[in-house]
């Protein structure tokens, strides 16, 4: 028994000196980076992270510029309106990469308008842009669909007959629906089998990411990828609802196949069949998963963001009902009872838009946003940030930006 234990005695202090001189390495080359906390060997600052609601605010005490840890990951972040102005608008080429994780790499292979780099991004970011411009002013616009949507989930709030109900679905399911209209070519009904399905996905991935167990194995994952592909857990959840995802969109894919007219494109993945036809003689970034992973993401994002910032809107509102009294007159006395709003009257409505713009400014929509890059050495301040991946937050009335290597 005494050879083993000193043999495991060994290793241990073995394996714990490469730790540290693992981290030691790190911190040594950090000269021109900024300060920060101390971090703990392999997980880093992890655990102080996580144990706050703000996330990043107690970390705000060293300035405006500041280095933490997530495991071995060393971040760069930015606090504050003015240094992250100064680096995303005074820099935005410099900032404009995307960075690099596994765990995002597994479902999107690269692919789509959120995880994609360099030229491939700026193409499918420009045709989405473009084409989400079209379809707004099409046979429909988008002003028009919203106020359809609006008088089905009028008709859905009637049907409670003045009883309880948790709103949340319901806005989900009307805020999907604008969404579905441009990308998919037609809203569904709220009792469609397929669409409880889409928005019971969604709800189950909001409710995985927000539990900090998923932060532990999403950053494990990070690590060790191949390990971590076998190993049960919450981030398990999250890749089999991204395959019910992909399966829902390349159904819809083949039925847009089958009834394409490229002279009439109805929505966007009409658009982008006919974007794939059109370059299929050339090496292009218009292809199958490109358009599967930049619909899901549009599916994704259009439904979440904003069905979000009417939940906190009507939160903040019950709150503060002096300030949604304020609001509730100047809607009588601009629109009344017998129309809907259109976008004609947001000049004639001052304080329900500065309402609408604090609701924006004062909700932690996404605490923590997905990885950014610098694309080349970024002098900022008297600090260097490498040219290495990066992640952005915004987190209430403050500005957080992460650069990770």
């Amino acid at each position: 028994m005494e050879p083993l234990g000193a043999t495991t005695v060994f290793l241990v202090i073995c394996i714990s000196c490469l730790l540290f001189l693992s981290v030691w390495r790190k911190m040594s080359g950090s000269g021109k980076l900024p300060p920060g906390p101390i971090a703990f060997p392999i997980i880093g600052n992890i655990l102080q992270v996580c144990s706050w609601p703000c996330h990043l605010t107690p970390f705000a005490t060293y300035g405006p510029i500041f280095t933490i840890y997530l495991g071995s990951e060393r971040i760069v972040v930015l606090y504050g309106y003015e240094i992250v102005k100064e680096a995303l608008i005074g820099l935005g080429d410099e900032f404009s990469g995307r960075g690099s994780m596994p765990i995002f790499e597994k479902s999107s292979k690269g692919r789509g308008i959120v995880f994609s780099n360099g030229e491939r991004w700026k193409q499918l970011r420009r045709f989405a842009l473009t084409n989400l411009r079209n379809f707004g002013m099409g046979k429909k616009s988008i002003e028009e669909r919203i106020q359809e949507e609006t008088r089905f989930l009028l008709e859905r709030l009637r049907n409670t007959h003045g009883r309880p109900f948790d709103p949340i679905l319901f806005l989900n399911h009307s805020v999907s629906n604008v969404i579905c209209s441009i990308v998919f070519g037609d809203r569904f009904d709220y009792e469609d089998k397929k669409f409880v399905t889409l928005i019971n996905l969604l709800d189950e991935d909001s409710k995985l990411q927000r539990s900090p167990w998923t932060a532990v194995c999403l950053e494990l994952y990070n690590f060790f990828p191949t390990l971590m592909d076998y190993i049960p857990g919450p981030h398990q959840g999250i890749f089999k609802n991204s395959l019910e995802f992909r399966k829902f969109v390349l159904e819809r894919v083949k039925m847009h196949k089958e009834s394409l007219d490229a002279n009439c494109p109805r929505d966007f993945i009409d658009a982008f069949l006919i974007k794939m036809e059109e370059q299929k003689h050339v090496q292009s970034e218009f292809n199958v998963e490109s358009m599967v992973n930049s619909t899901i993401e549009l599916f994704v994002a259009g439904t979440g963001t904003t069905s979000t910032t009417l939940r906190y809107g009507l939160l903040i509102l019950l709150k503060y009902p002096e300030i949604e009294e304020k609001v509730h007159e100047e809607i009588d006395h601009v629109i009344g009872q017998s129309r809907s709003p259109c976008m004609a009257d947001r000049s004639q409505m001052p304080y329900t838009d500065a309402v609408v713009h604090e609701i924006q400014r004062f909700i932690t929509l996404v605490p923590l946003g997905v990885p950014r890059a610098v694309t080349r050495d970024v002098n900022l301040k008297q600090y260097v940030i490498p040219k290495v991946s990066s992640q952005c937050v915004c987190e209430g009335s403050s500005y957080f930006t992460f650069f990770s290597f």
